[in-house]
């Protein structure tokens, strides 16, 4: 019997993962789940699945939690701390699926016990690659994709060697925008960017798809996860989302993973890892998909792309830069205090007043450095659009 923890329990990747779960409990022993405001939801999967213990990122709703689980046997935490000493129970599995860069310090920390760490959790990578890659190596851990981008690229790899890559093309499905005139994008509303075409996500997530800040970070997150030249990383429109990604090799041979857009695939594949299972996701009939259609994407539209180029050409924290002043320019778009093409802009503006202070870049990439980068960009992109604001 596996111990498995799921950070994120609520959200779409936590609820797939537990879907999974519950189809063969007596495979698993569940040692925590975690999630933010859903309580009676957090809850339920805790009491359905016999969770040792469910933590809220909130401490203010512990008592509501302690409420939903009383009788249960279930222990209920609240809190930042909670999180990190969740993470640190034995386990051998960790689906770590909490949005943005809160996710950090909780996966380290499984790391650091040398659970599996499936990694749902893009920010993890985009803002400390190195950290997270050398705190693997050194506990014995490993860390499995879960983006179905990612895992496209890990499955397409199997027997291979990495130094006969010449080039990993990352699909993209455009977002809700694709077919827009560019013209139209700054009267983009909130309502219409958070409906995405094929996949079912978080709000968050199907916005950045929309303004592809969710395939920027899957650009930087490849370079990190599979040690790969920025060059040899590339972008394509492909709006059935049924190439998830493709791996060009020396010979000028392309290997494709091919399914339908269910996250299930993504994680089921690294739950059963090293071994593939029957999972609960449609068989393709190609002659009914009858067709599959590519085109570049087009940075004017997209200006996301070439920050991500260039985060990944600067290095050091300019991922942490990056993903903190991508997070807050959300927050605001969200709050309707900025415009759908807002966003780009403010964040290009926050790494450029870092790149003026370069220091703050390169400075040694550790966990405190990356959470006081991560804080000060915020700031930054504070200031920023305060300042667009008052104009």
């Amino acid at each position: 019997m596996r111990r498995v923890s799921i950070f994120g329990a609520t959200g779409s990747i936590g609820q797939n993962t537990i879907d999974l779960i519950a189809r063969a409990p007596q495979d698993y022993d569940v040692v925590a789940l975690t999630g933010a405001g859903n309580i009676a939801q957090l809850a339920a999967d805790a009491r359905r699945l016999g969770a040792d213990v469910a933590v809220t990122a909130y401490d203010d709703r512990l008592d509501d939690l302690r409420a939903a689980l009383k009788g249960s046997g279930v222990a209920a935490a609240a809190g930042h701390n909670a999180l990190i000493e969740a993470a640190a129970r034995p386990a051998d599995w960790v689906m770590s699926a909490i949005v943005g860069a809160a996710g950090l310090a909780p996966g380290l920390t499984a790391l650091e016990q040398g659970a599996t760490l499936a990694l749902a959790n893009k920010e993890t990578l985009v803002c400390a690659g190195g950290l997270v890659l050398d705190t693997a190596a050194r506990n014995g851990a490993r860390l499995l994709p879960v983006d179905s981008e990612h895992s496209a690229v890990f499955q397409a790899l199997i027997g291979e060697d990495i130094a006969a890559v010449e080039r990993i093309i990352i699909t993209a499905s455009g977002g809700a925008f694709r077919d827009w005139p560019i013209k139209d994008l700054a009267k983009a509303t909130l309502a219409q960017a958070s409906s995405h075409p094929n996949w079912a996500m978080g709000q968050r997530i199907t916005i950045d798809s929309a303004s592809m800040f969710n395939k920027a970070l899957e650009l930087i997150e490849t370079k990190e996860f599979f040690g790969v030249r920025p060059e040899q990383i590339e972008t394509i429109i492909h709006p059935e989302s049924m190439i998830h990604a493709l791996v060009g090799f020396v010979d000028g041979a392309l290997m494709a993973h091919v399914g339908p857009p269910d996250m299930r695939h993504a994680i089921g594949f690294a739950l059963h890892w090293p071994e593939r299972r029957d999972l609960p996701v449609e068989r393709l009939d190609l002659a009914r998909v009858s067709q599959l259609n590519f085109r570049a994407p087009d940075e004017a539209r997209y200006p996301a792309l070439r920050l991500a180029r260039q985060v990944m050409e600067r290095g050091g924290l300019s991922g942490a830069v990056f993903n903190a002043a991508k997070e807050r320019a959300l927050d605001a778009f969200i709050a309707g205090r900025i415009g759908f093409v807002d966003m780009a802009s403010v964040v290009e503006e926050v790494l450029g007043q870092f790149e003026a202070e370069a220091g703050l870049i390169d400075a040694p990439m550790s966990l405190d450095n990356v959470l006081k980068t991560d804080h000060l960009a915020r700031k930054k992109a504070d200031g920023i659009m305060a300042e667009r604001a008052g104009k």
